[in-house]
Protein backbone atom coordinates (compact mmCIF):
# COMPACT_ATOMS: atom_id res chain seq x y z
CA UNK A 1 0.00 0.00 0.00
CA UNK A 2 1.43 3.57 -0.89
CA UNK A 3 1.72 6.31 0.88
CA UNK A 4 -1.91 8.35 0.73
CA UNK A 5 -2.53 10.80 -2.01
CA UNK A 6 -2.05 14.22 -1.07
CA UNK A 7 -5.77 15.70 -2.86
CA UNK A 8 -4.35 19.31 -2.08
CA UNK A 9 -1.03 18.71 -4.20
CA UNK A 10 -3.21 17.55 -6.59
CA UNK A 11 -5.68 20.01 -6.99
CA UNK A 12 -2.56 22.69 -7.05
CA UNK A 13 -1.14 20.66 -10.18
CA UNK A 14 -4.11 20.97 -11.81
CA UNK A 15 -4.96 24.32 -11.20
CA UNK A 16 -8.16 24.56 -8.94
CA UNK A 17 -8.66 27.02 -6.94
CA UNK A 18 -7.99 25.77 -3.04
CA UNK A 19 -10.23 28.21 -0.40
CA UNK A 20 -8.71 28.13 3.01
CA UNK A 21 -8.75 29.00 7.06
CA UNK A 22 -5.79 29.78 9.25
CA UNK A 23 -6.11 28.04 12.76
CA UNK A 24 -4.08 29.71 15.45
CA UNK A 25 -6.21 29.03 18.80
CA UNK A 26 -4.13 25.86 18.96
CA UNK A 27 -6.90 23.94 19.86
CA UNK A 28 -8.14 20.35 18.05
CA UNK A 29 -12.05 20.89 19.05
CA UNK A 30 -11.30 24.12 17.15
CA UNK A 31 -9.94 22.75 14.16
CA UNK A 32 -11.95 20.06 14.11
CA UNK A 33 -15.13 22.49 14.16
CA UNK A 34 -13.75 24.19 11.06
CA UNK A 35 -12.80 21.40 9.17
CA UNK A 36 -16.73 20.65 8.25
CA UNK A 37 -17.31 24.06 7.60
CA UNK A 38 -16.48 23.36 3.88
CA UNK A 39 -13.16 25.04 3.61
CA UNK A 40 -10.70 23.31 1.70
CA UNK A 41 -7.64 23.47 3.41
CA UNK A 42 -6.64 24.20 6.57
CA UNK A 43 -3.00 25.88 7.96
CA UNK A 44 -2.40 25.21 11.23
CA UNK A 45 -0.01 27.50 12.72
CA UNK A 46 2.93 27.97 14.46
CA UNK A 47 5.18 30.75 13.46
CA UNK A 48 2.39 32.96 15.03
CA UNK A 49 -0.20 30.53 17.03
CA UNK A 50 0.67 28.80 20.32
CA UNK A 51 1.12 25.91 18.90
CA UNK A 52 3.58 22.75 19.38
CA UNK A 53 4.49 19.39 17.88
CA UNK A 54 1.59 18.03 20.64
CA UNK A 55 -1.40 20.28 19.38
CA UNK A 56 -0.82 20.01 15.90
CA UNK A 57 -0.63 16.52 15.69
CA UNK A 58 -4.04 16.57 17.62
CA UNK A 59 -5.39 19.06 14.65
CA UNK A 60 -3.99 16.99 12.19
CA UNK A 61 -6.08 14.33 13.60
CA UNK A 62 -8.84 16.22 13.89
CA UNK A 63 -9.39 17.27 10.32
CA UNK A 64 -9.32 13.03 9.01
CA UNK A 65 -12.71 12.18 7.36
CA UNK A 66 -13.23 16.16 6.60
CA UNK A 67 -12.67 17.93 3.09
CA UNK A 68 -10.40 19.65 4.81
CA UNK A 69 -6.46 19.26 4.20
CA UNK A 70 -4.14 20.74 7.03
CA UNK A 71 -1.41 22.65 6.42
CA UNK A 72 1.07 23.15 8.68
CA UNK A 73 3.12 26.20 8.80
CA UNK A 74 6.49 25.94 11.69
CA UNK A 75 8.11 28.46 13.17
CA UNK A 76 10.74 28.51 10.55
CA UNK A 77 12.43 25.94 8.23
CA UNK A 78 14.71 23.68 10.66
CA UNK A 79 14.81 20.39 9.61
CA UNK A 80 13.99 18.72 13.06
CA UNK A 81 10.36 20.81 12.71
CA UNK A 82 10.00 19.04 9.11
CA UNK A 83 10.84 15.60 10.20
CA UNK A 84 8.61 15.95 13.13
CA UNK A 85 5.90 16.93 11.36
CA UNK A 86 6.23 14.67 9.00
CA UNK A 87 5.79 11.93 10.81
CA UNK A 88 3.30 13.27 12.65
CA UNK A 89 1.05 13.27 9.31
CA UNK A 90 1.96 16.44 7.52
CA UNK A 91 1.73 15.99 4.32
CA UNK A 92 2.20 19.81 2.74
CA UNK A 93 4.30 22.68 4.74
CA UNK A 94 4.47 26.07 4.26
CA UNK A 95 7.76 27.71 5.86
CA UNK A 96 7.66 31.01 6.36
CA UNK A 97 11.01 34.03 5.65
CA UNK A 98 12.35 31.74 2.63
CA UNK A 99 14.91 34.27 0.98
CA UNK A 100 16.94 32.61 -1.17
CA UNK A 101 17.25 29.57 -3.67
CA UNK A 102 19.20 27.96 -1.26
CA UNK A 103 16.84 28.12 1.59
CA UNK A 104 14.27 26.27 -0.57
CA UNK A 105 16.53 23.93 -1.52
CA UNK A 106 17.25 22.94 1.55
CA UNK A 107 13.86 22.79 2.77
CA UNK A 108 12.70 20.04 -0.28
CA UNK A 109 15.85 18.19 1.11
CA UNK A 110 14.35 17.97 4.50
CA UNK A 111 11.02 16.80 3.01
CA UNK A 112 12.33 14.05 1.02
CA UNK A 113 14.08 10.48 2.16
CA UNK A 114 17.48 9.67 0.98
CA UNK A 115 19.06 10.05 -1.59
CA UNK A 116 17.21 12.97 -2.32
CA UNK A 117 16.49 14.42 0.65
CA UNK A 118 17.49 14.32 4.54
CA UNK A 119 14.39 13.12 6.12
CA UNK A 120 15.05 10.66 8.97
CA UNK A 121 13.36 6.80 7.83
CA UNK A 122 11.46 6.70 11.21
CA UNK A 123 7.90 7.26 10.12
CA UNK A 124 6.75 3.41 10.72
CA UNK A 125 6.19 4.97 14.83
CA UNK A 126 4.38 8.06 13.30
CA UNK A 127 0.41 8.75 11.96
CA UNK A 128 2.35 9.42 8.81
CA UNK A 129 2.94 5.84 8.09
CA UNK A 130 -0.45 4.34 9.46
CA UNK A 131 1.71 3.45 12.47
CA UNK A 132 3.37 0.90 10.21
CA UNK A 133 0.74 -0.38 8.77
CA UNK A 134 0.93 1.55 4.85
CA UNK A 135 3.48 -1.06 4.28
CA UNK A 136 5.14 0.97 0.85
CA UNK A 137 5.26 3.94 2.71
CA UNK A 138 8.78 5.28 2.26
CA UNK A 139 9.62 4.50 -1.10
CA UNK A 140 6.13 6.95 -1.81
CA UNK A 141 6.05 9.56 0.40
CA UNK A 142 8.18 11.95 -2.04
CA UNK A 143 5.87 12.48 -4.52
CA UNK A 144 3.02 13.03 -2.29
CA UNK A 145 4.92 15.43 -0.13
CA UNK A 146 4.06 19.23 -0.78
CA UNK A 147 6.47 22.23 -0.28
CA UNK A 148 4.94 25.95 -0.08
CA UNK A 149 7.03 28.30 0.58
CA UNK A 150 6.46 32.07 2.14
CA UNK A 151 8.13 35.22 0.05
CA UNK A 152 7.66 38.19 2.06
CA UNK A 153 10.50 39.98 2.09
CA UNK A 154 12.40 42.57 -0.31
CA UNK A 155 15.50 39.42 -0.02
CA UNK A 156 13.34 36.98 -0.81
CA UNK A 157 11.46 39.18 -3.68
CA UNK A 158 14.83 40.00 -5.19
CA UNK A 159 15.40 36.08 -5.59
CA UNK A 160 11.64 35.28 -6.39
CA UNK A 161 12.34 33.53 -9.74
CA UNK A 162 15.24 31.16 -8.45
CA UNK A 163 13.01 30.34 -5.47
CA UNK A 164 10.29 29.51 -7.68
CA UNK A 165 12.03 27.67 -10.38
CA UNK A 166 13.41 25.27 -7.32
CA UNK A 167 12.80 21.40 -8.38
CA UNK A 168 10.54 20.56 -5.14
CA UNK A 169 8.83 23.90 -4.25
CA UNK A 170 5.15 23.20 -5.34
CA UNK A 171 3.81 26.88 -4.40
CA UNK A 172 4.96 30.34 -3.36
CA UNK A 173 2.96 32.21 -0.70
CA UNK A 174 2.48 35.97 0.20
CA UNK A 175 2.80 37.11 2.99
CA UNK A 176 1.64 40.56 2.65
CA UNK A 177 1.91 41.55 6.30
CA UNK A 178 5.55 41.41 6.48
CA UNK A 179 5.82 41.79 2.88
CA UNK A 180 4.19 45.45 3.28
CA UNK A 181 6.57 46.08 5.82
CA UNK A 182 9.60 45.02 4.07
CA UNK A 183 8.73 47.23 1.65
CA UNK A 184 8.74 50.26 4.34
CA UNK A 185 4.57 50.31 4.35
CA UNK A 186 4.35 48.52 8.32
CA UNK A 187 0.40 47.76 8.51
CA UNK A 188 -0.07 49.61 5.40
CA UNK A 189 -1.10 46.44 2.79
CA UNK A 190 -3.14 48.08 1.10
CA UNK A 191 -0.53 50.84 -0.20
CA UNK A 192 -0.27 51.03 -3.69
CA UNK A 193 3.32 49.67 -4.10
CA UNK A 194 2.48 46.65 -2.37
CA UNK A 195 -0.33 45.42 -4.16
CA UNK A 196 1.67 46.17 -7.66
CA UNK A 197 4.21 44.20 -5.98
CA UNK A 198 1.29 41.48 -5.19
CA UNK A 199 0.39 41.07 -8.50
CA UNK A 200 3.78 40.88 -10.30
CA UNK A 201 4.14 38.36 -7.51
CA UNK A 202 1.61 36.01 -8.45
CA UNK A 203 2.24 36.67 -12.23
CA UNK A 204 5.66 35.68 -12.17
CA UNK A 205 5.17 32.34 -9.74
CA UNK A 206 2.31 31.03 -12.28
CA UNK A 207 5.03 32.47 -15.16
CA UNK A 208 6.72 30.00 -13.77
CA UNK A 209 4.33 26.77 -13.38
CA UNK A 210 3.86 27.11 -10.30
CA UNK A 211 0.89 27.94 -7.69
CA UNK A 212 0.43 30.96 -5.57
CA UNK A 213 -1.27 31.71 -2.06
CA UNK A 214 -1.73 34.51 -0.51
CA UNK A 215 -4.12 34.79 3.01
CA UNK A 216 -5.91 38.34 3.08
CA UNK A 217 -9.04 39.17 5.39
CA UNK A 218 -10.74 41.32 2.46
CA UNK A 219 -13.16 38.89 0.79
CA UNK A 220 -13.14 41.28 -2.52
CA UNK A 221 -9.38 41.41 -2.88
CA UNK A 222 -8.95 37.66 -2.21
CA UNK A 223 -11.47 36.99 -5.16
CA UNK A 224 -9.24 39.91 -7.10
CA UNK A 225 -6.03 37.82 -6.71
CA UNK A 226 -7.86 34.54 -7.19
CA UNK A 227 -9.02 36.05 -10.66
CA UNK A 228 -4.92 36.90 -11.11
CA UNK A 229 -4.31 33.15 -11.15
CA UNK A 230 -3.35 32.64 -6.98
CA UNK A 231 -4.52 28.90 -6.48
CA UNK A 232 -4.57 28.79 -3.16
CA UNK A 233 -6.13 31.51 -0.64
CA UNK A 234 -6.86 31.93 2.54
CA UNK A 235 -9.73 33.96 3.97
CA UNK A 236 -9.68 34.43 7.56
CA UNK A 237 -8.72 33.10 10.66
CA UNK A 238 -10.05 31.30 13.55
CA UNK A 239 -9.11 34.29 16.02
CA UNK A 240 -10.85 36.60 14.01
CA UNK A 241 -14.15 34.67 13.99
CA UNK A 242 -14.24 34.25 17.56
CA UNK A 243 -13.08 37.48 18.52
CA UNK A 244 -15.73 39.90 15.65
CA UNK A 245 -18.07 37.31 16.56
CA UNK A 246 -18.18 37.61 20.27
CA UNK A 247 -17.84 41.26 20.06
CA UNK A 248 -20.79 41.88 17.23
CA UNK A 249 -23.09 39.74 19.49
CA UNK A 250 -22.49 41.72 22.48
CA UNK A 251 -22.57 44.75 20.31
CA UNK A 252 -26.23 43.50 18.82
CA UNK A 253 -27.85 42.55 22.74
CA UNK A 254 -27.14 45.98 23.29
CA UNK A 255 -29.07 47.45 19.87
CA UNK A 256 -31.84 45.19 20.03
CA UNK A 257 -35.16 45.97 21.00
CA UNK A 258 -37.18 43.57 24.16
CA UNK A 259 -39.21 41.39 22.05
CA UNK A 260 -41.74 38.19 22.87
CA UNK A 261 -40.40 34.41 21.90
CA UNK A 262 -41.04 33.51 18.00
CA UNK A 263 -41.18 30.15 16.23
CA UNK A 264 -37.78 30.67 15.29
CA UNK A 265 -36.91 31.39 19.35
CA UNK A 266 -33.72 28.69 20.09
CA UNK A 267 -31.79 28.76 23.09
CA UNK A 268 -28.55 27.82 21.30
Amino acid sequence: MPAPENPFKAALANGQLQIGLWQDLASPYCTELCADAGYDWLLIDAEHGPNDLVTISGQIAATRGSGAHPIVRPAMGAPWMIKQLMDAGAQTILVPMVETAQDAQALVRAMRYPPHGIRGVGAVVGRASGFGRIADYVPTADAQACLLVQVETVRGLENLDEIATTQGVDGVFIGPADLAASLGHLDNPAHPQVQRVIEDIIARVIGHGKAAGILIGDLALSKRYAQLGATFVAIGHDVGLLALGASKLLADFHAVAPAHATAQTKVY
